[in-house]
């Protein structure tokens, strides 16, 4: 009956451990992610990508794409994110 009692006025713990555990939960790979973005390296693919993505999307017949630049983009983050992202990881 105790039991019982305590569990009405204060709850199941259960529900209150895995809301905190929702909340504090962030993803190390995005964090990473958005750092390395932010290196003169990636700048500078990212601005080739852009300037290729405004010059396709200014024309209205061409048959370019911008996948190498993407490539070079996402290369360039993938590599700075390689050599950070396993310290982080337990």
């Amino acid at each position: 009956m105790v039991f019982e009692e305590k569990m009405i006025l204060n709850g199941d713990p259960d529900e209150e451990e895995e809301e905190e555990e929702e909340e504090e939960m962030v993803d190390p790979l995005e964090t990473i992610r958005q750092k390395c973005e932010e290196t003169e390296h990636c700048v500078h693919a990212r601005e080739k990508l852009e300037a290729c993505e405004t010059r396709v999307g200014s024309r209205s017949e061409t048959t370019e794409d911008c996948t190498e630049e993407l490539f070079d983009f996402l290369h360039a983050r993938d590599h700075c994110v390689a050599h950070k992202v396993f310290h982080t990881v337990k």
